[in-house]
């Protein structure tokens, strides 16, 4: 399980575009990594929207944002063409980072048990440590709450 202050795992995926993104091509960066659990449903919308509505601030305090689910590359595609997502999403179909960050857990929908993808991100430092975690994030305020702490 991943901590604070420990250097965040390593990683490299395709995004939306097919084009591989690694973890350490971002080194003297600060990075949000942020898992969520499907394309194009409700949460996952409004979240990915959150981020693009307020990019353009996020950038101004450097900060690049990298959104992760289990969904395919071309589902990444149409999900961000639909939103217009100017930031990557990066496909991890067979779920091995979303494992090694924590995000893979056992949920609970009515009644119902099973595992899935627990809506969650992590901040990353400039130094490729681990500052921040956040857990069981609000679609809506997420992003807020991401500006107000790297401020």
């Amino acid at each position: 399980m991943i901590k604070e202050g420990n250097k965040a795992p390593q990683f490299s995926l395709q995004d939306q575009n097919g084009i591989a993104h690694s973890l350490k091509s971002y080194l003297g960066k600060k990075v949000l990594v942020y898992f969520y659990p499907k394309d194009d449903t409700p949460g996952c919308t409004t979240e990915a929207c959150e981020f693009r509505d307020n990019f353009k601030e996020l950038g101004k305090l450097g900060l690049v944002v990298l959104g992760i689910s289990k969904d395919s590359v071309n589902s990444h595609k149409k999900f961000s063409d639909k939103f217009d997502l100017p930031f990557p999403i990066l496909s991890d179909e067979e779920g091995s980072v979303i494992e090694e960050y924590g995000a893979w857990r056992k949920k609970k929908f009515m009644g119902r048990e099973y595992m899935g993808i627990e809506r969650m991100s992590v901040l990353i430092g400039e130094d490729g440590k681990i500052e921040k975690i956040y857990e069981r994030v609000k679609p809506k305020e997420h992003t807020k709450e991401v500006i107000t702490d790297i401020k």
